[in-house]
Formats: C-alpha cells, structure tokens, sequence
C-alpha cells in the first residue's frame, strides 16, 4: 500500500496539488467542498462542480473569501455523458490550458437492502453516479492531463470497495469499480508524468446518509457511526492531495479501513463468515428506502 515514492526526499517530489488547475465534482459539500477549498489554499483555481449549483455557489463564496478568484461554479450531473463533456470544455476555456487535477467525487449512498430486494431503479441510478460518473471524468479528462504531462486524478471510492458488507450490494459494486479502475489507470499513467490516487475511507462526517436511498435503520445507524467515528471532510481531503503529491495509489486515512483490507486479504473465508453472521445477529427492518430523489450528494463513504 505504501510504495517507494515514500523513501524520495520531500524536496524533489512533483507537488501536484499546488497550483493546480483543477475540476473537483460534487463540491457543494462534504469530501468535495472540502477538497476544493484545501486545492485553493495551495495556490489552485478550482471549478467547482456540482448537480445542486447553489450549493457549488456556496462552496464558491467560501474559497472566495480568502482566495478571489480563485474559483469557479458549474453545474454539472456527472451521470450524463454530455455535461461532462460541456465541463471539460469549460475547464479548457476559462484555464486557458489543459486541467492539471481532476478530483471525482460525487457520489450517493445506498444501502439496506440484499440482492433480490434492491430493484433495477435504484441498480441504476447509483452506478450512474457513483460509477459512470467516475468513469465520465476519467475518459473524458485524461487526454487533458496526457497534454498537461503533469498532475493527476483523484477517484474517490470507499472502503466498501473492499469490505464487501451485506445488504450494500449496489454502494459496493460501484466503489469497488472505481477502485479497479484506478488502479488500471495507475498502470496506464506509469511514467507520463500523471498521478492516479484513490481515496477509500471508511466514515466520514458527511450527509451521505441522509441525502442517498438508504433505508430508515441503516441510514440511523451510519449517522451514529460517522458521528461518533468518522474523520472529518477537511482532513480527509489534505491527507488525500498530501498523497497524491507522493505519487502514492491507495489512500485509507483511517486505521479500520486498514484493518478491513488486512483481514480481507489474509483471512477471506473467516471474515465473509463474520460479515454473514454479524448481518443476521442485526436487528432487520422494513426494506421501504428514503427519498428517492437524485440529490447532490458530495462523498465516497
């Protein structure tokens, strides 16, 4: 997980996060705010982009306080194709020159209910987001990046890439599909200059709960975890660009997430048993989801 860009002395590394031209999706909040407003601290224009623009506005006025200028609103619904492309036009247009980071972040959540139960709707309009949307900022910037020959891209994905919990079938395949399509652009970008980094949190004090398809209990039972444990969104973030500048892949900011990699990679069989087990001790609930509006939701929890 930490590779050898760890032993090169901090005076020579490419510190790509500083004075970057940026794109970072799903910034009106959460993870995403948080990432523009740390970009803009280290020097970077930012285009804030988000499905929700008033919140995108927001994010604005608060970089703008101390750094004017220095970003930028659009509104932008990272599931479809075209308005990625309009994005990236823009980018190129208003930095007059290719992109250097691109952070995808936007992201819902979804859960509490098993394969079976979760019905194509919801299969559907999760993967466009949380894994089409990815997949949209990566085929769609990455020519602008090769012809920047510097900089990187930032996926933001989960420990649920990996963890592989119950009744999170849909939040898990997504995220586990940003994590193999990271790692598949690490291997691409070798030695042109651009960084892939993907960032797999477990909680993160975000609304992530609240604005996704989330069942009532599971949706009580994330707020509570994520109060009680999660980092916040401002660490989160500078511990993230702090990475990316090392030319480091993986990003698990929090011990468990470590923890759940560990066990899953050298105990497979003992930990799905565990998982299983643990699901059918929990107390079970009526499969009826939330909201199901398309919200803006800003994280990769």
């Amino acid at each position: 997980m930490f590779g050898l860009e760890r032993l090169i002395p901090i005076g020579i590394r490419p510190r790509r996060s500083h004075g970057a031209r940026a794109v970072v999706t799903g910034a009106g909040s959460g993870i995403g705010r948080a990432f523009a407003l740390e970009i803009a601290v280290r020097g970077g224009q930012v285009i804030c982009a988000d499905i929700d623009e008033s919140r995108a506005d927001e994010t604005v006025a608060l970089i703008e306080r101390n750094h004017p200028g220095a970003a930028h609103a659009f509104r932008c619904d990272v599931s479809r194709r075209e308005e990625v492309e309009v994005l990236a036009r823009f980018a190129e247009s208003l930095f007059e020159r290719p992109v250097t980071l691109v952070v995808n972040n936007a992201g819902v959540g979804i859960g509490g209910k098993p394969v079976g139960e979760i019905g194509f709707d919801d299969w559907e309009w999760a993967l466009g987001i949380n894994l089409w949307g990815v997949v949209h900022g990566c085929e769609i910037f990455a020519p602008q990046l090769r012809a920047a020959r510097r900089g990187g891209i930032i996926n933001v994905a989960s420990a649920a890439a990996f963890a592989a919990a119950p009744s999170m079938a849909v939040y898990n395949a997504s995220k586990a599909a940003v994590l193999s399509l990271s790692e598949t652009m690490a291997a691409e970008m070798s030695g042109t200059g651009v960084a892939v980094t993907v960032l797999c949190p477990t909680f993160v004090k975000t609304n992530v709960a609240r604005d996704g398809r989330i069942t009532p209990q599971s949706a009580r039972l994330a707020d509570t975890l994520m109060r009680l444990t999660g980092f916040s969104p401002d660490s989160v973030a500078r511990t993230t660009l702090d990475a990316h500048d090392r030319g480091q892949l993986y990003v698990l900011p929090q011990l468990d997430a470590h923890l759940i990699w560990l066990l899953k990679r050298y105990f497979p069989a003992q930990y799905t048993y565990a998982l299983g087990l643990l699901d059918r001790l929990l107390p079970q609930e009526d499969s009826t989801t939330t909201d199901r509006t398309s919200v803006s939701d800003k994280t990769g929890v």
